[in-house]
């Protein structure tokens, strides 16, 4: 039994699913932009070291190869812990530089961002970064020249939009499951997971959603996505998640601080359940079938 007293054990389904890291400090997420500013970011205590740490413990033991979308802000300051996680055999992927959301940028910010990222990351972790993900799932209908404008600089998949509906992002009426919005010789877009009920998509795949919700659903809509769909399940997460202990921001909506805090100290035995109960591997692997 894990630390919810849920049954774990192998999955009843033999698809390897995405497992996905979204490497960013908790003063960094959207939801804080408007109480903490870009100018403090040098200041504020970093926690993003010591949460990677633990999640690639928890990887290794339970031999998981996952797919860590990065922030150049983040690994510009902390080169030996990119370094830790592709020796681990984990994907390093493209967060974008500096958490901009591509809907705040036009094409020129966002081309310079992305390759700046892209630049950034190959250099220090000595592997080509093919992947990429929006800040907040900020790729919709108003912005798909973003997809073009990656594939411009070489990424070759993206897995930027969500296909619900949120009050901060999403594109409910995309394709679920990944698609070439240019031909199939182009980009590659992976959405984040959602199950179908009715005429509505709902999330599966991590987020606030999987701390706010007992774990048992959270696996039940994976296995939705495995065993009805018969498709691979994208899962995310950030590092601050697992770290109840983090600072906590004044200055914040009731709603904000909800969202933000909610179970953070049920999240890492929730990833240790989620580890053991499905196969697990990276973005690259399973889509573009890279060795």
């Amino acid at each position: 039994m894990n630390a919810e007293g849920m049954k774990t054990g192998a999955a009843t389904s033999p698809i390897r699913n995405a497992m996905t890291v979204d490497v960013e400090d908790y003063f960094q997420v959207s939801a804080f932009a408007n109480s903490i500013s870009r100018d403090s970011w040098n200041t504020q205590p970093c926690r993003v070291e010591r949460n990677i740490e633990r999640i690639l413990t928890i990887f290794a033991e339970h031999r998981i190869e996952a797919t860590f979308f990065t922030l150049g802000w983040i690994a510009e300051r902390y080169p030996e812990m990119v370094r830790r996680i592709v020796a681990g055999g984990h994907e390093l992927a493209s967060h974008g530089y500096g958490h901009l959301r591509a809907s705040d940028q036009n094409p020129q910010e966002f081309a310079q961002d992305i390759g700046r990222s892209k630049a950034l990351l190959e250099d220090i972790g000595g592997q080509a970064v093919l992947g990429y993900r929006a800040p907040s799932f900020s790729i919709g209908k108003q912005n798909m020249w973003a997809l073009e404008a990656l594939a411009e600089a070489g990424y070759r998949y993206s897995s930027s939009i969500y296909p619900v509906k949120h009050d901060h992002y999403g594109m409910p009426d995309a394709p679920r499951f990944a698609f070439h919005p240019h031909g199939e010789n182009g980009l590659l877009e992976v959405p984040v997971s959602t199950i179908r009920i009715g005429d509505k998509n709902y999330p599966a795949g991590g987020g606030g959603f999987f701390r706010f919700f007992p774990y048992a659903m959270s696996r039940w809509l994976l296995r939705r996505v495995n065993q009805q769909d018969g498709q691979p399940a994208i899962f995310y997460f950030h590092p601050w998640e697992i770290d109840p202990d983090q600072p906590r921001q004044s200055g914040i909506s009731l709603k904000t601080r909800f969202r933000h805090y909610v179970n953070l100290h049920r999240t890492e035995a929730r990833i240790q359940a989620l580890a053991a109960d499905f196969k697990w591997g990276r973005m690259d692997r399973i889509y573009l079938g890279t060795t």
